[in-house]
């Protein structure tokens, strides 16, 4: 009992310090950057992507240093592998708009305790850089699923030289106009077609020019306490 604790407690101190910045940066652009072509590949892939996903929100578990943002953390994540378990258990029921918008909520509350772990302490180094970039593409994948829910609510969110199936295949789509948006490129190959998803394209363009003048402008402030 005292190793499985003291393993615990190694963990949690792991997740709460700056350096696990580079471990979450890791997995965070293998999700975004490289399954997405994996999927579109082989379809397999996909569970990988599931899996990743419940380790991302298990991390947020050892992250969160309050102990509400480990409650809800733990009851997000208990939600999330259950709806995950209905969809591919042998068995009639599907929840997956519900099962969609528990990963919104399970990102938006992961994004959350990231920003705060990078704002803690009032210090600036490389780590918290590298932080800040963790919560820039958590907000993508939130944008992402945001747009994937709107298709299946109103029929339709983006079009454009894709091909949306409703299944997970289509995260790679979903991602990548989430960060064309984010990041105010706009190549104009996939267009958001109703109000909804419009106004979120906007969100996302808006947030995407706010989020590092902010962020940059707050480490500036902690850099310039500090001397």
């Amino acid at each position: 009992m005292k190793k499985i604790n003291a393993y615990f407690e190694s963990t949690k101190k792991y997740w709460e310090s700056d350096v696990s910045f580079i471990s979450l940066l890791l997995m965070l652009l293998v999700i975004v950057f490289i399954l997405p072509v994996l999927i579109d590949r082989e379809t397999d892939n996909a569970l990988f992507l599931n899996l990743m996903f419940i380790i991302l929100f298990f991390i947020g578990i050892f992250s969160a240093r309050e102990k509400v943002f480990v409650i809800a953390s733990i009851t997000m994540l208990t939600l999330h592998v259950s709806l995950r378990l209905v969809r591919f258990g042998d068995n009639p029921f599907e929840f997956y708009l519900l099962e969609r918008i528990v990963v919104i909520l399970n990102f938006a509350l992961f994004m959350l305790i990231n920003f705060r772990l990078l704002f803690r302490d009032d210090e600036v180094n490389a780590y918290r850089i590298i932080g800040a970039v963790n919560v820039y593409l958590s907000l993508a994948l939130i944008g992402a699923f945001a747009m994937e829910v709107i298709q299946l609510t109103t029929g339709n969110s983006i079009e454009g030289n894709i091909q949306l199936t409703g299944r997970d295949e289509d995260f790679g789509d979903y991602i990548y106009f989430s960060l064309v948006s984010l990041s105010t490129v706009g190549f104009g190959d996939v267009h958001p077609v109703n109000i909804s998803s419009k106004m979120l394209s906007s969100f996302l363009s808006v947030v995407g020019i706010l989020y590092p003048a902010v962020v940059i402008a707050k480490l500036v402030s902690f850099s310039t306490k500090k001397q």
